[in-house]
C-alpha cells in the first residue's frame, strides 16, 4: 500500500464526516415528537465530535501534503441518513446512523491497513481513535434501536 491510498482514505473519511455532521444536523432538526428528543440530543452531541474529526482528518491531509476535498468534489453517499419523510419516524433515523456509522467503522478499519502498509504511525493512531469513537456511537444507537424495537 502507498502514501497515495492513504490520502485517498482520508478524504473518503473526511467527506464522509462532512456529510454526517449535515445528515445529523438535519434530523436533529426535522424529527417531532417526545420520542424523538433523546435521539435528537444525542445527534446534537455528535455533530461536534464528527466536526472533530473532520478538522483532525484535514489537518492530517495538510501534513501529508495533501488537501481535504472541498464541496464541488463531494459526492452524497448517506441514502439510509436522509430526513424521513415522517418526522416522527425515529427508527428510520436510528437504522439510518448505524449505517453510516458501519461506513465509517470500515472506512478507518480499511485506514489503519492502509496506515501500517505505508509505514504512516501518525494516520494509523489517528485511524485508531476515531475508529473508537464511532463504535461507541454505533453502540449507543444499537442501543436505541432495541429499545425502539421493542415498543
Amino acid at each position: 500500500m502507498s502514501k497515495e491510498r492513504v490520502i485517498e482514505l482520508l478524504r473518503k473519511a473526511y467527506g464522509d464526516e462532512i456529510e454526517t455532521v449535515m445528515n445529523y444536523q438535519t434530523n436533529a432538526i426535522v424529527l417531532d415528537g417526545v420520542r424523538a428528543e433523546e435521539i435528537k440530543q444525542s445527534l446534537e452531541v455528535d455533530i461536534q465530535e464528527e466536526l472533530g474529526h473532520a478538522e483532525q482528518l484535514g489537518q492530517r491531509l495538510k501534513q501529508l501534503d495533501a488537501r481535504p476535498p472541498g464541496s464541488a468534489e463531494f459526492t452524497a453517499r448517506q441514502d439510509s441518513l436522509q430526513p424521513p419523510a415522517d418526522s416522527t419516524d425515529v427508527l428510520a433515523v436510528i437504522q439510518g446512523v448505524l449505517d453510516a456509522e458501519e461506513d465509517a467503522i470500515d472506512t478507518y478499519r480499511d485506514l489503519i491497513d492502509a496506515a501500517q502498509a505505508a509505514n504512516d504511525p501518525v494516520t494509523e493512531d489517528l485511524a485508531i481513535t476515531v475508529l473508537a469513537d464511532e463504535e461507541a456511537h454505533r453502540t449507543e444507537f444499537r442501543g436505541f434501536e432495541k429499545e425502539y424495537r421493542s415498543e
